[in-house]
């Protein structure tokens, strides 16, 4: 039992390590990320099925969609470093453009939620109005925080 459980702290370590060289110490966030779009897909998936409205074309487009939300991520992290390393070089301060990457990848998250949640109610699940709420809350700040006007 006891190399069992070695075994099983050994895979868990270096699967850490390796999430933590490729994303940081935050990779736990970009983790959730692909946690809540396998979700958001599969919550999709079951509403389509339900509605009749089953379409591979659909579902192709659906996962074309999450790829390009990985690649907008990616874009915006390097537009952060990219950026803030430039400011190191020529001598002026970007650290504030380090939020870049943050502000996209939480913008994201939460619309991946919405999204489940809104999957969720066609499904017939009965989600709590504060929750949907709360999110639209979320959504606003960052909005706001990032000089979005979502008012329009």
């Amino acid at each position: 039992m006891e190399k069992v459980l070695s075994r099983i702290n050994l895979e868990y370590a270096a699967c850490v390590t390796l999430l933590t060289s490729l994303f940081g110490v935050y990779w736990y966030m970009f983790a959730a990320f692909m946690l809540l779009n396998i979700t958001d897909y599969a919550t999709g998936l079951y509403k389509a099925r339900i509605n009749k409205k089953e379409s591979s074309y659909k579902g192709v487009q659906g996962i074309a969609k999450k790829v390009g939300y990985w690649l907008m991520i990616g874009i915006a992290f390097f537009i952060s470093y990219f950026f803030r390393d430039l400011g190191t070089i020529i001598g002026i301060d970007l650290e504030i453009t380090a939020l870049i990457g943050w502000f996209t990848l939480g913008t994201f998250i939460i619309n991946e939620i919405r999204s489940i949640l809104e999957n969720l109610v066609e499904i017939g699940v009965e989600v709590p109005k504060w929750l949907i709420k709360g999110l639209e809350v979320a959504d606003k700040k960052i909005n706001n925080a990032a000089g979005k006007d979502d008012d329009k």
